[in-house]
């Protein structure tokens, strides 16, 4: 169970992807780690960073390129291991002891997943919410939205470079922040 509950975790993460099946012997890696704060009670965003990652299982395509941004070579330059990223979601952001969310349940099952591969422990606690799912059923929709979508909803300008881990959180914060309103 989440202990603090005075700030939310959120997280956006871009992962290694092609237009099509992945290249073989290759699988998605996390590369970038977008993650901020959001204060449950003034709706205040902080601590909002890019956390970039060096894929261990793949590279990062032409197609992940345009839709990212991140170049293979930027993310070889700034990138640190997954290992690192996680010890510093525990450690910087308190991610074990914190409820954190996510738009959709694709984060967190990457998460899961390349903990599981790596044999790293996973960085969260139990606490997730799911923004997507969450947004859909206050505003009685029948369906759930992309962040896009649920931006325009609630007229909200879509802050940054949409898929980028770093801008997304930070989008999801706000959302959520209107959820909790």
């Amino acid at each position: 169970m989440a202990k603090l509950l005075d700030k939310i975790a959120v997280v956006d993460i871009e992962a290694t992807c092609w237009n099509g099946n992945a290249p073989e012997g290759m699988v998605s890696d996390i590369i970038e780690i977008g993650i901020c704060l959001l204060d449950v009670q003034t709706g205040e965003i902080s601590d909002n960073r890019s956390i970039i990652v060096k894929p261990e299982r793949s590279t990062v395509s032409d197609f992940c390129t345009e839709l990212t941004t991140l170049t293979p070579e930027f993310v070889e330059q700034e990138g640190i291991s997954y290992k690192e990223a996680c010890a510093i979601l525990r450690k910087e952001y308190q991610t074990q002891s914190r409820a954190w969310a996510s738009f959709g349940a694709y984060d967190q099952k990457q998460f899961q997943r390349q903990c599981g591969d790596l044999g790293i422990g996973y960085p969260f606690g139990p606490s997730h919410i799911n923004v997507k799912t969450l947004f859909a059923l206050k505003n009685k929709l029948g369906h759930e939205v992309g962040m896009d979508g649920a931006l325009k909803f609630l007229k909200i300008s879509l802050e940054g470079t949409h898929h980028r881990g770093v801008d997304d959180a930070k989008n999801i914060a706000k959302i959520l922040h209107a959820i909790l309103g």
